[in-house]
């Protein structure tokens, strides 16, 4: 079912501008009616006691009290009772939902983009994101207005109700994870929390483990999540981990699904960095289930050679967490995760954690009295370009003259030392993006600029 040929969820749930549709007040208020309405009917009894209920959290996006409201005014009129959490990571809401016996969960949070946007996205009751079939019921009732005629009577209007404790419960969770005696003691680090919603966890968590810790971008105000800070602009914590002589720099994203990390040079340590250190000790441990990593086809190829040679090996999905989590989730896998910095350890939550993936580093690090540069060179990398290009319109790429001519020559230039071309329209963002990865560093510049310069000049914003 789609409006004007549209969906209304992408590939990680609903997301565009904010207060402009889908991203409005009263577009949230009937994706709250019909989402209410289908997990009331999906099981007859509420998990909990009571009436059934829907977990709502947020991050520090001004538009977040809009929404928030609009939600709640649709998940209630539909006799569903609200526990509002506040801003927490994404990750956060996922395991609250579960630890308050929620039927689901809503988090609103447009991720790692800029302030003005904003997203809506959804949980069942085990903490994962909703399969495309509950997607399709919600955006089948809003669209064909069926949700206009479901009303229950006064009396069976839902409650909200302010849940103070669920930072501390995620805060809990998270410390969990880790064996009962390790300790951070000794260890200094800078924390980068993008001015979003882990601007109070991460620095807490670290504290109470005792870490030493210098914390940036944790002074939200509504409009800065993301702006020169976090794991989008990663650059800063680099410096910052120089400033300081910390052993360790950690950067989220707005809602902390992500962590890039930076080690005790300044030197980068991205999301395939994070899963060779991790799928590397899970092997030697002998708890990565049926030796497979899931990445997708932006990690590097050099992930495949690095598992290889250690036993393993590596499957690989279309691009989003979703799709990482639905293939581990389809074959029993337990460790996933992205070269943009979401990291699944499927055996301590549902969802892309940061903070969990830093932990998880952290410990290695102490349990083999290693440097993370030490660490992170147990891999080679192929040189790789990674090249958006802002564009209008996401017109196929067959339509646009010379594009797919320009990409099977670049393929045929790379393939010959095991490398490959990847292009594609992003899911969340009007960007097109091309991956190109070689051995060859100039040949790869040379084909990145004309296929780059193409896609301007006839889509480009």
């Amino acid at each position: 079912m789609s409006q004007n040929g549209k969906r209304i969820f992408g590939t990680d749930g609903v997301r565009g501008r904010a207060n402009l549709e889908p991203v409005t007040a009263e577009t949230a208020l009937k994706l709250g009616q019909a989402a209410a309405h289908v997990f009331k009917n999906a099981e007859a009894e509420a998990r909990g006691r009571g009436k059934h209920k829907i977990v709502i959290g947020k991050d520090t996006r001004l538009s977040g009290y809009m929404l928030e409201n609009a939600l709640s005014a649709g998940v209630l009129s539909m006799g569903v009772d609200v526990l509002f959490i506040g801003p927490l990571p994404t990750p956060g809401v996922a395991y609250v939902t579960r630890s308050l016996r929620a039927d689901a969960g809503i988090v609103i949070t447009a991720s790692h983009n800029p302030y003005d946007d904003n997203g809506i996205k959804f949980f069942r009751a085990d903490g994962y994101k909703l399969d495309d079939n509950i997607e399709n019921q919600i955006e089948s009732l809003v669209f064909s207005g069926e949700i206009e005629k479901i009303r229950p009577s006064a009396e069976h209007i839902g409650r909200a109700l302010r849940i103070d404790d669920a930072l501390g419960r995620y805060i809990e969770y998270a410390k969990s994870s880790l064996p009962r005696a390790l300790t951070l003691e000794g260890v200094r680090i800078v924390v980068d929390c993008a001015n979003g919603a882990a601007y109070k966890s991460t620095p807490c968590v670290l504290r109470e483990l005792g870490a030493e810790v210098i914390v940036y971008g944790n002074t939200p105000d509504g409009t800065n999540i993301n702006k020169d800070c976090g794991s989008m602009h990663p650059q800063g914590l680099c410096a910052r981990v120089r400033e300081h002589r910390a052993h360790l720099g950690i950067a989220h994203d707005g809602d902390a699904d992500r962590v890039l990390l930076c080690d005790e040079t300044g030197t980068l340590i991205d999301g395939d960095d994070i899963m060779i250190i991790a799928a590397a000790d899970m092997l030697a441990q002998g708890t990565l289930k049926e030796k497979t990593l899931v990445a997708t086809v932006m990690s590097n190829a050099g992930v495949d050679v690095a598992l290889k040679e250690r036993g393993g090996r590596v499957i690989r999905t279309g691009v989003g967490d979703k799709l990482v989590i639905d293939a581990m989730l389809r074959d029993g896998f337990n460790f996933g995760g992205e070269q943009s910095g979401h990291i699944i350890f499927r055996d301590f939550a549902t969802t892309g954690d940061g903070l969990m993936a830093a932990l998880q580093v952290l410990r290695i690090m102490k349990e083999r009295d290693a440097k993370l540069s030490e660490l992170a060179r147990c891999w080679t990398r192929f040189p790789q370009l990674v090249t958006n290009v802002r564009v209008r319109e996401k017109k196929p790429f067959e339509q646009l003259k010379d594009v797919l001519h320009f990409v099977a020559k670049a393929e045929a230039d790379v393939k010959k030392a095991g490398g490959r071309v990847l292009l594609r329209y992003s899911g969340t963002e009007p960007k097109a993006r091309l991956l190109i990865e070689g051995r060859d560093l100039p040949v790869l510049e040379k084909w990145s600029k004309k296929i780059c310069d193409s896609i301007k000049k006839q889509v480009g914003a």
